[in-house]
């Protein structure tokens, strides 16, 4: 069998979209499934739908990475988005023609900064997990590269200004997918710092605040990338042999916060495609962490307990789906500020990928650092709605005594606190050590005792829980329903 190539597809007849030739507009850090599957997909979509133009070329971030495959495939894979949408089964295959090449830094430095000297190329695409964007005084203008990312474009923008630094409208927009707030802000942070610690100049200096954008971004999209136990049978049926292929969820979103003008230079609205350019992304990562993280968050605990152990599952049951759609529609929503129909949308949209018949997502995964979630995911949404309504949320108040049942373990291991569900088989809660520490020396509390003891601890929650009125007797109140009666049979009354 034959490797993707364009000359392979030439000789299967290929008939969907293709871009050959084009000049290298974006430059990506990073090569991961991520990327590939969204900011990727999205340009290959611009370049059919309006003419954008455009090949990205890849930079690998880390030593260990994909160029040397990305290269013998012309840049080519094969993209299969799959799921639940408009209540129907999805599988869309396309095959991505938008990525030139893919560079190692690490064993071609100039070849990176070469790309600098291109005056076609306007766009940074970013993905370096949320440890990339992070500043390292160790790293040094010299290194060749720069261990840190933020090192690596900081020599990368050098280089440029040293080109192109007279010349208007030679800067970049800098698209940071990174998951953590403010993302293009703090890679901005990083940027200016080394400028500073590496004396590039002030002109320097100005020339990255000016001529240079950096967006911060929201994204969204699970992508489960490389699909192993599919892949042989995955190539038999496309003809041709792909070490690339990519996989994803349908779903897909990306919040840019950016100037108006932004939209002319990049149409997605025009393509038709989910990305929104507006002026504040945090109402967007709000509705994300609250409604989609925080479902997760709020339901997946007690839906273990009561003897589930997937995702998609779950949203079959009547019973934990309404429990669900409860927190959501009843108890979320009222503390977010986007407009109601947006909200719903979004919502109906959490389910149907909570459904995705092509990724079995255990809730055992999910549970893992539940303690952290709660705090960063629900907690906000409690005191919003405590705030807005004086009583307490029926729902996010039962999921904070399903987090506690859950973690009342009593086998403590390395790297576990071991506990055992109703059905008799045991499970392992995965959290930070001190608080699988802390769970373990409350085992034999009983249900005020525990609640109270897991309420007031200041170190979990950044406060003291027990001063919001009503709550420490209302979860106190589950956590002993819980035992008695079962996860499942609380989720029915809360429901009442």
């Amino acid at each position: 069998m034959e490797k993707l190539c364009y000359e392979t597809l030439e000789k299967l007849g290929y008939d969907g979209y293709l871009l050959k030739e084009a000049p290298e507009r974006v430059l990506q850090f990073g090569e991961g499934n991520f990327l590939r599957a969204f900011v990727d997909y999205f340009i290959d979509i611009l370049n059919e739908k309006t003419g954008f133009n455009s090949k990205v070329v890849l930079c690998q971030p880390i030593a260990p990475g994909l160029a040397d495959m990305i290269n013998e495939q012309e840049g080519l894979y094969t993209l299969f988005l799959r799921g639940f949408e408009n209540g129907q089964k999805v599988n869309a295959k396309r095959v991505i023609s938008c990525v030139s090449r893919c560079l190692n830094p690490y064993k071609d430095y100039d070849a990176v900064l070469d790309c600098a000297k291109n005056p076609d190329l306007r766009y940074i695409a970013c993905n370096t997990t949320e440890a990339g964007i992070a500043y390292d005084p160790s790293c040094q203008f010299t290194d060749v590269p720069a261990d840190s990312y933020p090192g690596k474009l900081t020599q990368f923008l050098y280089r440029r200004f040293e080109i192109f630094g007279k010349e208007a409208g030679k800067g970049f927009v800098i698209l940071s997918c990174e998951l953590i707030d403010n993302n293009g802000k703090e890679l901005e942070k990083c940027v200016l710092k080394y400028a500073e610690q590496w004396n590039l100049g002030e002109d320097f200096i100005n020339w990255v605040k000016n001529e240079n954008l950096f967006c911060s971004t929201l994204v969204d999209r699970i992508v489960t990338g490389y699909p192993r136990n599919e892949a042989a049978a995955i190539c038999e049926e496309l003809g041709y042999e792909d070490n690339l292929i990519n996989t994803g969820e349908v779903f897909g979103l990306w919040v840019i916060e950016a100037p108006e003008s932004l939209k002319k230079e990049l149409p997605f609205e025009e393509a038709g495609l989910p990305v929104l350019i507006c002026d504040d992304h945090k109402p967007y990562k709000q509705r994300k962490v609250r409604i989609l993280n925080g479902a997760h968050t709020s339901f997946v605990l007690g839906a273990y307990l009561s003897g589930q152990d997937i995702v998609r599952d779950c949203m079959d049951d009547e019973v934990i789906c309404g429990f669900m759609n409860k927190t959501i529609y009843d108890e979320i929503f009222p503390t977010l500020t986007l407009p109601k129909e947006e909200l719903e949308s979004f919502a109906a949209s959490v389910t149907e990928r909570f459904k995705n018949p092509f990724i079995d997502h255990a809730l055992l995964s999910i549970s893992l650092n539940s303690t952290a979630k709660w705090k960063a995911r629900v907690l906000p949404s409690l005191k919003g709605y405590v705030e807005k309504t004086g009583t307490l949320p029926k729902c996010i108040t039962a999921s904070f005594a399903y987090y506690l049942a859950f973690y009342n373990g009593t086998t403590l291991t390395e790297d576990s606190l071991n506990a055992v569900r109703p059905a008799g088989d045991e499970y392992s809660v995965k959290d930070d050590k001190p608080v699988l520490q802390f769970f373990y020396d409350h085992r034999n509390d009983d249900a005020e005792a525990l609640t109270h003891a897991v309420c007031t601890n200041v170190d979990f929650w950044d406060e003291d829980l027990t001063k919001i009125p009503g709550f420490e007797a209302a979860v106190a109140g589950y956590l002993k329903a819980i035992k008695e009666k079962g996860a499942y049979e609380v989720m029915k009354e809360c429901l009442n």
